[in-house]
């Protein structure tokens, strides 16, 4: 599959889930911390699969909107996207991970609702480098 790259950045992470990542710009840094439920300390720095989420859930509001364009559908600028991003054990061994996403479009009826994020699903950039290899739910709050 061929991509036009119209954009790209670098992220390097030193330390592993109990260090930090930053972007090659410097505008974004975080500290990592491994949560309890995955056998780490917890503590205050974030984890990839909170970042994950964050970057999904922006992403698909993107893709809601360029999909609104295409189907002449205004996107409320009040609409919300919530990832939520879930980590284990494979039956198959090593890890996988899952994506459920709640969208809430105020005041759009069900079914432009239902046509909108079908077809966001088609243009965001996570959802088709996810497609196939994790699962993912859509949902409409």
């Amino acid at each position: 599959m061929a991509v036009d790259v119209k954009y790209r950045t670098s992220a390097t992470a030193t330390g592993g889930r109990d260090g930090e990542a930053r972007t090659i710009e410097g505008n974004f840094a975080v500290s990592l911390a491994t949560p309890k439920e995955l056998g780490g300390a917890g503590g205050d720095g974030a984890n990839p699969e909170q970042l994950f989420a964050a970057g999904y859930s922006a992403c698909f509001l993107g893709a809601l909107k360029v999909a609104g364009q295409q189907l002449k559908v205004k996107v409320p600028a009040d609409t919300k996207v919530t990832a939520t991003v879930g980590i284990g054990p494979r039956s198959e061994g090593g890890f996988g991970i899952t994506a459920d996403l709640l969208v809430d479009l105020p005041g759009i009826d069900r079914d432009a609702a239902e046509k909108l994020v079908a077809a966001a699903h088609q243009i965001c950039p996570y959802s088709n480098a996810t497609r196939g290899n994790i699962d993912v739910g859509l949902a409409l709050a």
